[in-house]
């Protein structure tokens, strides 16, 4: 990725981060450009988003503050890690979890 890309995608790797809304919009937004940093970014988001869904209807289950309190922490880091590398322009996969949705959802942004 080039500088150039990074200036130009930064708002739309950004967006994607907010909300689950925010994300889709930044996937539509982003098929007209085809900015290489925004659909990294944005394969991250997506795969954040789908996973919190997931995990949260499994956590619900359990209906303990203890499970839902790690949940919650565990997705807020996560969600803070990407959106500080989307602001500061660096193309950081998040942990534990990133590189599965790059490969996951490579088909995206190309």
């Amino acid at each position: 990725m080039t500088e150039q890309d990074t200036e130009e995608g930064k708002g739309l790797a950004i967006i994607s981060y907010l909300t689950i809304i925010g994300t889709i919009i930044a996937l539509f937004m982003n098929n007209d450009k085809k900015n290489n940093f925004a659909a990294f970014h944005i394969r991250q988001a997506l795969g954040l988003w789908l996973t919190y869904f997931i995990l949260a209807w499994l956590v619900s289950g359990f209906d303990n503050w203890f499970a839902t309190l790690g949940f919650w922490i565990f997705f807020g880091i996560l969600f803070i890690y990407g959106f500080i590398n989307a602001v500061s322009g660096k193309a950081q996969v998040v942990p534990a979890l990133g590189n599965l949705f790059q490969k996951w959802f490579s088909t995206l942004g190309k």
